[in-house]
């Protein structure tokens, strides 16, 4: 049929049963995960029929997110900020003396084989770590509750290799990668989910080959960044 194999990018899956900050290989985040609950930071999850009380508290931080990142809504393999499907699902929610700081809307698998969230937003000015913070609660909450897997999303574009069949998608798709400064900061959204030793998992599309590759490449970061001006407006 002439079709190629093209990476899109590699998904990081944390096992949940293999997950604890006991012992040295999370050492770094037990630290973490401390540090902000002797600051009174507390971590919950809402569920979907409470959600709509929160939605307009949602609303501010997401828009106070976007423009301290002096950005718009990314989508397709990033989510973005929407009242009526946040709705649809339960939230994690951080407080801070009774204010909300940070929210995350959460997709809960069938029997339990995954956890992720889609979007995540948070209080602009949070102190260093807040971020951390957030899915370490996650994935031990994830855990305790029985889930198998916590799925950290994509990190597009990363993991690219050469191959003869797609060596031009992957010289283009690297560029952007590894040049985040003018697009979107994909390869420091690859840095941060390292630290949580994922698996990574690779992402594929099949498309035409050829000259339908560029065309491709474009319209994927187009995607992922909210419309082509998203794409140079990180």
């Amino acid at each position: 049929l002439g079709l190629s194999f093209l990476k899109i990018g590699e998904e990081g899956r944390v096992c949940l049963k293999d997950f604890s900050l006991e012992g040295g290989t999370y050492k770094h985040l037990r630290y973490t995960c401390h540090k902000f609950e002797k600051e009174g930071y507390v971590f919950k999850v809402i569920p979907p029929d409470e959600v709509e009380d929160l939605l307009a508290q949602f609303r501010d931080i997401s828009d106070a997110w976007s423009r301290e990142k002096h950005t718009r809504e990314k989508s397709f393999s990033l989510g973005h900020f929407d009242e009526q499907y946040l709705k649809l699902f339960p939230a994690a929610v951080v407080f801070v003396q009774g204010e909300i700081v940070a929210f995350a809307n959460l997709w809960c698998g069938a029997d339990k084989e995954e956890l992720s969230v889609d979007l995540v937003r948070h209080q602009p000015g949070l102190p260093y770590g807040l971020m951390d913070y957030f899915p370490i609660q996650l994935m031990l909450w994830g855990k305790q509750e029985g889930y198998r897997w916590f799925s950290l999303g994509m990190a597009p574009l990363s993991g690219l290799e050469e191959h003869a069949l797609v060596r031009r998608w992957n010289r283009a798709a690297t560029f952007v990668f590894h040049y985040g400064r003018y697009f979107y900061n994909f390869q420091g959204l690859r840095r941060y989910k390292e630290k949580f030793k994922p698996d990574w998992q690779p992402k594929y599309i099949v498309c035409p080959g050829g000259l339908a590759v560029p065309r491709i490449l474009i319209n994927l970061i187009s995607l992922s960044s909210g419309g082509l001006k998203g794409t140079i407006t990180k």
